[in-house]
């Protein structure tokens, strides 16, 4: 069988759209339409409905993608960890972080340099309003991107522990000098938002605009930097939802970190496109498996 009329298959299902899809592999709508084919006349039935407005699965194809996608994986995951024993793991890793690279993120490389001294690591950091858009334009061969993370084309990997979340705010804030906040006290002070780049459930996630009981709460300036976001709270803009090791990691003699209660904490998993992960990526995520503290394997 054809490795690319499994592709094609695939990119459709996620797509639901020719042209996307035929991007996503770098050929053209014709060709999709070709392999697809190909495919419904191996398998004996269609995978596929395709009209002027729409293009969705059969109950035939609807069945098939789930386990096809996981078959896929498992295969490809298979062939660049033997690729990267055959050929030894080399060359330059790209690996994005948001916020802050921390001691977990530096054992994972320390970890990685020990078993493949002839790949150099260089750490990037990614934009705080723009996870997952230096995956997709490969800026970066994998990244450190906050929870949650719903994206098809994206794979997940491992998942660093949980980090509490605490509320950045300037001194001589009304609530800088509480030792503890509840996530219903989150509604009293605006919340410094985040720009439109990423996803809205994920930047809902991160800057929450209501309480878990349903209180608003009220909207500060939209950032895209973590930068920008510290100068917004110095100048009084409104408090900022960071983990723990990011707020320290950016604290400032005119801000304080206040620990809030209530709210889910902070979870960074590893990511990387489906169309281009390598053994490099493979070596890493099973770097950051090895190094102490991580709990939860690979996955697909």
């Amino acid at each position: 069988m054809d490795l690319r009329e499994l592709e094609a298959f695939l990119a459709v299902a996620e797509e639901l759209h020719f042209g996307r899809a035929g991007a996503r592999l770098y050929v053209s709508q014709s060709r999709v339409s070709q392999l697809l084919r190909s495919l419904e006349r191996r398998i004996g039935g269609r995978l596929v409905e395709r009209t002027s407005r729409r293009v969705s699965l059969t109950p035939l194809g609807r069945q098939l993608f789930p386990e096809l996608r996981t078959a896929y994986d498992r295969l490809r995951a298979t062939l660049d960890s033997a690729c990267a024993t055959a050929q030894g793991v080399r060359g330059v890793l790209r690996v994005g972080f948001q916020g802050s690279a921390d001691d977990r993120i530096l054992a994972a490389v320390s970890t990685f340099r020990d078993a493949h001294p002839e790949c150099t690591v260089e750490l990037v950091e990614i934009p705080y309003a723009d996870p997952f858009g230096p995956v997709r334009r490969c800026e970066v061969d994998t990244a450190l991107a906050l929870l949650p993370i719903a994206e098809a084309d994206l794979v997940l990997g491992p998942v660093l522990p949980a980090r509490p979340q605490v509320l950045v705010l300037p001194i001589g804030h009304p609530l800088a000098a509480r030792t503890a906040l509840t996530a219903a006290e989150l509604a009293e002070s605006p919340l410094i938002g985040i720009a439109d780049t990423a996803p809205r459930y994920w930047r809902d996630v991160q800057a929450p605009r209501r309480t878990p009981d349903g209180r608003e709460i009220p909207a500060g300036p939209a950032v895209s930097t973590i930068q920008e976001a510290i100068a917004a709270v110095a100048a009084g803009r409104g408090g900022l939802l960071l983990c723990d090791t990011t707020a320290a990691y950016h604290r400032r003699p005119d801000l304080t970190c206040v620990p809030v209660h209530g709210i889910a904490d902070s979870r960074v998993a590893l990511i990387w496109h489906r169309d281009r992960d390598s053994g490099r990526v493979h070596a890493f995520a099973r770097a950051l498996v090895a190094s102490d503290g991580l709990i939860l394997p690979i996955q697909s």
